[in-house]
Order: structure tokens, then C-alpha cells, then sequence
């Protein structure tokens, strides 16, 4: 199995920052893209950043300028630093990733989502 671990989240003041972490640990054979998604209450699951193993970026409208998605593929993590952070922010942020496992002489390919890590930006 594939388990994302995320890290990082907080209580902060609006203008800080934060960096939120996430490690994908198990069977992998590789891992395509991985991203950062946020569902804030009473609302759906929304694109954060995403980024390619080959480090090309997206980015949602609303963090663009002020949140950088980078990842380490040799410890299989993706991070997202949050700089000016604003109330808006405020969610569950959720890791995810595209990870292909080898298994019994084939090759599966599955998306995986971590836990979840609270983010809140609040004065």
C-alpha cells in the first residue's frame, strides 16, 4: 500500500507564513504528479497547486504569488510554502498523488490522498 503523510499545518496570524510537507511512503515504483488541494467548510475540494515529476507548475488563481508548490523526488515529498496568508486560506489542506506501484510483475497506477492538516488563518 501508499500512505501520504502531510505536516505543517497551523494556527497563524493573517501576513504569516507556513510550509506544509507531505511524504509518500510504501510500495512505489514512481510517482507522476503530486498537489495540494483545500476544502473549507461547507464547501468542495478545490486545486491548490499541482506539479509534474519533470517540476512544471499550476497554480489556483487565488495563491498565485504568494504559495510555491516544490517537490523532492529522491524522499518521494511534495511541499507547499504559504507566504501572506490571508483568512480565506483557512481549510483542510489535502496532499495527493499519482503514484504507480509495481505488483506481481505488473504496474498499477493509482491516485492517493493524505489525511488532511488543518490550516488556520485567523487574527
Amino acid at each position: 500500500q501508499v500512505q501520504l503523510v502531510e505536516s505543517g499545518g497551523g494556527l497563524v496570524l493573517p501576513g504569516m507564513s507556513l510550509r506544509l510537507s507531505c511524504a509518500a511512503s510504501g510500495s512505489i515504483f514512481s510517482i507522476g504528479n503530486m498537489g495540494w488541494y483545500r476544502q473549507a467548510p461547507g464547501k468542495q475540494r478545490d486545486l491548490v497547486a499541482r506539479i509534474t515529476n519533470g517540476g512544471r507548475t499550476d497554480y489556483a488563481d487565488s495563491v498565485k504569488g504568494r504559495f510555491t508548490i516544490s517537490r523532492d523526488n529522491a524522499k518521494n515529498t511534495v511541499y507547499l510554502q504559504m507566504n501572506s496568508l490571508k483568512p480565506e486560506d483557512t481549510a483542510v489542506y489535502y496532499c495527493n498523488a499519482d503514484v504507480t506501484r509495481y505488483i506481481s510483475g505488473d504496474l498499477s497506477a493509482d491516485s492517493y490522498w493524505g489525511q488532511g492538516t488543518q490550516v488556520t488563518v485567523s487574527s
